[in-house]
């Protein structure tokens, strides 16, 4: 079954394909321009319908000829209206050139837009497939709205944000509202383009389905069940708990076990058959005080991890929450690198002198899940992190193709890569998931994933989408253990 059309992400050329297309099939162009307008008109007129002014910014290209039909059909609707134009609206070509000869409005210089009570504007100056900083003049206006606090409705996207990757060019608007068509873009999901959207609408101007999802490589999406329900496992009637997976967590040492202990009680809760922390003697005391369902196993060194990897039942593991960083750590890595691993926190910083050890050991099927923070992934991947023409999604994948991995670059717009060229953008997380052991938690969910059978990609994205329900289910003011305590299975 195909996804809805508002489920699908676009980036601007794929978008803008899609336009071309449409029109090539016989569809008329300017009237999907007249249905854009229409809605961002309707937006206005239902969400300000106290405004004392609507100023209309129009801008040098389609999105200016959008900005010219909101205009008249306000105008139209009793608003009082201005247009403040940028650059020479008599080069206007094509549909944008037809859209401002309909309208009767005589616009000026955006240079003389004046802020006056009551205003709301309408941002129709540059669209998503803006590709360079915007100019000085813009980005002056831009500092001046929003100095003043007025409101702005966005069409496509506000001014100043790059509609693939989210990232602001130079300055950006601050919308209050957003009216995309027919599909988003990566960038009203990637930070800081999603906070700037401001309350996001996507109206359908008659583009045909088969025409959108014949542009778009499907590689890049939103992280929704969709992407990954078919990879869970079937509950069935007649079963245990090792069919259900046996997850392994990793403790550090003594005064550092909680964080283990939140990872192994997550992977429990999201559906593990069993979970064990394997911990140092010293630490089994401390361990041993706070655990009911999970179990314990003794693991000092490598040797003694070795001989217990020879229970071909232990086949997921989670490393990293509370560890330690050092040779202890790549050597137990080592030793995993035939299983299934979520190497997270002190797991991944112990490579950070050779990262290619790390990815050397976890080549073939992919079977490691990484899970850094900004921080983390400059750590592995310092030259990916460096690269500033890139967008979160290209680092993303970058990595996770070097890497051989699934990688999950956490942060507000967290992204989840796969070595195969696919990557999803999270959107379902509440921001008071930001609380120490988090972390950890997640990386219990995704172990306790794996240790059901999910691929490593699949068992990621599963796991943090799970990671951001269970946020949701346990609300503001959240610690991590009442964050643990809120993960359900799917």
């Amino acid at each position: 079954m195909s996804k809805p059309l508002a489920d699908l992400l676009l980036t601007p050329v794929e978008m803008a394909a899609a336009d071309k297309a449409a029109a090539e099939s016989g569809i008329d162009s300017y009237g999907l321009m007249e249905k854009a307008g229409a809605a961002v008109a309707a937006a206005a007129l239902r969400l300000y319908p106290g405004a004392q002014r609507f100023a209309v910014f129009c801008g040098p290209g389609n999105n200016g000829g959008d900005g010219y039909i909101v205009a008249r059909l306000l105008q139209e609707s009793g608003g009082r209206v201005e247009i403040f134009h940028l650059g020479n609206p008599e080069k206007l070509k094509g549909d944008a050139g037809r859209a401002r000869a309909a309208c009767a409005l005589k616009g000026q210089d955006i240079a003389r837009y004046d802020q006056q009570q009551g205003d709301v504007i309408i941002d129709g100056l540059f669209g998503a497939g803006l590709a360079r900083d915007v100019p000085s003049e813009v980005a002056d206006l831009i500092h001046k709205v929003g100095k003043a606090g007025t409101p702005v409705i966005a069409v496509d996207l506000p001014s100043g944000l790059d509609g693939r990757t989210g990232a602001v060019l130079g300055a950006a608007f601050r919308a209050a509202h957003t009216v995309t068509f027919m599909t988003r873009k990566p960038g009203h999901l990637l930070m800081p383009g999603r906070e700037l959207c401001g309350e996001l609408e996507v109206f359908d101007i008659g583009i045909p389905g088969r025409i959108i999802r014949a542009q778009t490589s499907g590689l890049v999406a939103e992280n929704t069940p969709a992407a990954w329900r078919a990879a869970m496992p079937a509950e069935q009637v007649e079963t245990h708990k090792y069919k259900r997976g046996h997850l392994v967590v990793f403790s550090g040492e003594a005064s550092k076990t909680g964080a283990a202990r939140m990872s192994a009680t997550a992977g429990l809760k999201s559906g593990a058959g069993l979970v064990t922390i394997a911990a140092p003697v010293e630490a089994l005391a401390a361990n041993s005080a706070h655990l009911t369902a999970v179990m314990l196993h003794a693991i000092d060194d490598a040797a003694a991890l070795e001989d217990w990897l020879k229970d071909a039942r232990l086949q997921s593991f989670v490393l990293g929450p509370g560890f330690g960083i050092g040779k202890r750590a790549r050597d137990f890595v080592s030793l995993l690198r035939e299983r299934h691993l979520v190497l997270d926190a002190d797991g991944i910083s112990s490579f950070k002198d050779d990262p290619q050890e790390l990815f050397e050991l976890f080549k073939g099927e992919p079977r490691l899940v990484l899970t850094p923070h900004d921080g983390e992934f400059a750590r592995l991947f310092p030259d990916i992190a460096a690269d500033k023409k890139a967008g979160k999604v290209d680092k993303a994948l970058a990595a996770a193709s070097r890497s051989n991995a699934a990688v999950i670059y956490k942060g507000a717009d967290t992204v989840i890569a796969s070595p195969d060229g696919r990557a999803l953008i999270n959107a379902n997380a509440p921001v008071w998931l930001a609380t120490a052991g988090s972390g950890d938690v997640l990386a219990g969910i995704i172990g306790g994933l794996l240790a059901q059978g999910l691929p490593a990609f699949e068992a990621a994205a599963a796991g943090v989408w799970l990671h951001g329900e269970a946020g949701h289910r346990a609300g503001k003011g959240l610690t991590a253990e009442d964050l643990a305590a809120h993960v359900l299975p799917f």
